[in-house]
């Protein structure tokens, strides 16, 4: 390790210097000292691939080819295009090819993908483009992706055709940006209590002078708890929250979309036709959660729209794009602060950005929300749904009433 770090140092003392032959030649000449080994050993301390200190190495043993090339030396930026800089649509087709089987730690910038990089290649040029397995996997490093093992974190068995609903919410996306119809994802984040309480992560302060709160975090304690529900815009990358102070019931999840349509969303799809919504198989906007699907209709019906519904699977709400394109950013935002008030929250949540342009408008919904409210069969029959063919219990589209 010490000899690594002593080449390392010599080279970043002189690299500066060196143009493409002589930094060639300054490595070879390292690797030769070392005898076996020392070429791998160069590459780690110098970054320079095994290749071209091969190429070096033959160099110095055979006087000739130094001789001959002695004049040729490439000016910078010369060399053969980069893949991506001669057809720059490559990158992305690629990610096209890979989105359908993306999977996102919801607390992690990496992505990764299950393809192979052989495969994603054969892929891509019988689309017409040319790249190697090599050209790929550059590609996918500098869009943070990487290559990962197996880890065991699911509970529970995943169900049969969870990689099929995957794709077909995939495509259902698709189908509504090509069409300028809005595509949100949608989900209620955890509760969180309104008071001089801990919140978890650290931010900025003078030494020795941290936030003073309370040790004991008891509702009993607190002013009040919001249920933040959230609407994220997937193509426009902006966010919707409202913030309830009762409780998180399907009135509650349908007033909070009613709210994002009139004060946001229709205004970006002044021509739209549908919605299509992303949501949890669980909770207030569950699959099989009959006065969810009441208040979509009278909704739908309100505003005009075809209502399309694509659920997740069981076990995989974390895969919902509001997890990691949303909700993750509202909490390292307040991350350290007190929520001590209603307004404190309302606006960390609206001062939430990324480094992308995202955008959220926040807004405290006072209204009351009543629980145990059961939709009898005869209610739920006027309904105007239609199931899809596959999964009609994850997938399904109500249209508005005509009278």
């Amino acid at each position: 390790m010490e000899e690594i770090l002593n080449i390392k140092s010599r080279f970043e003392s002189i690299k500066n210097h060196l143009d493409e032959k002589t930094k060639r030649l300054f490595c070879a000449a390292e690797a030769q000292i070392f005898g076996r080994g020392g070429i791998k050993k160069v590459h780690q301390a110098t970054n320079v691939s095994e290749k071209t200190i091969s190429k070096g190495l033959k160099e110095l043993n055979q006087p000739d080819i130094l001789d001959k090339n002695k004049n040729k030396i490439r000016k910078s930026g010369g060399g053969r295009k980069k893949a991506i800089d001669k057809n720059p649509q490559l990158e992305k087709a690629l990610l096209e090819l890979v989105e359908p089987t993306v999977r996102g730690e919801p607390q992690s910038p990496l992505l990764w993908t299950t393809k192979s990089l052989r495969k994603l290649s054969t892929e891509l040029i019988d689309k017409g483009f040319n790249a190697s397995h090599t050209v790929v996997g550059d590609i996918l490093k500098a869009n943070k992706f990487s290559l990962q093992a197996n880890r065991k974190t699911d509970e529970g068995s995943g169900h049969i055709d969870r990689d099929k609903q995957f794709n077909h919410i995939h495509n259902k996306v698709k189908e509504f940006q090509e069409a300028n119809n809005p595509v949100i994802s949608i989900d209620a984040k955890k509760k969180e209590l309104i008071g001089n309480f801990k919140n978890n992560g650290q931010e900025w302060h003078s030494k020795a002078n941290p936030t003073e709160v309370k040790v004991y975090d008891f509702l009993s304690c607190a002013e009040g708890k919001i249920t933040p529900y959230g609407i994220y815009d997937i193509t426009n990358n902006l966010g919707w929250v409202n913030v309830g102070i009762d409780k998180d019931t399907s009135e509650f999840a349908v007033q909070s979309i009613r709210n994002w349509w009139y004060k946001m969303g229709k205004e970006l799809y002044n021509d739209a036709t549908e919605l299509l919504i992303n949501a949890d198989g669980g909770g207030s906007n569950g699959s099989r959660v009959r006065l969810w699907k009441k208040e979509l209709q009278t909704l739908s019906t309100e505003i005009g729209l075809k209502i399309t519904v694509c659920h997740f699977p069981p076990g995989t709400s974390k895969w919902n794009k509001i997890e990691h394109r949303l909700f993750s950013y509202i909490s390292k935002n307040w991350r350290g602060r007190p929520l001590t008030s209603y307004e404190v929250a309302v606006n960390l949540i609206a001062s939430t950005t990324t480094e992308k342009g995202l955008k959220v408008k926040c807004e405290l919904d006072t209204n009351k929300y009543e629980t145990g409210k059961k939709i009898s069969d005869e209610e739920f029959d006027k309904i105007n749904i239609i199931r899809d063919e596959f999964h009609g219990n994850w997938n399904y589209t109500i249209s508005p009433k005509i009278d």
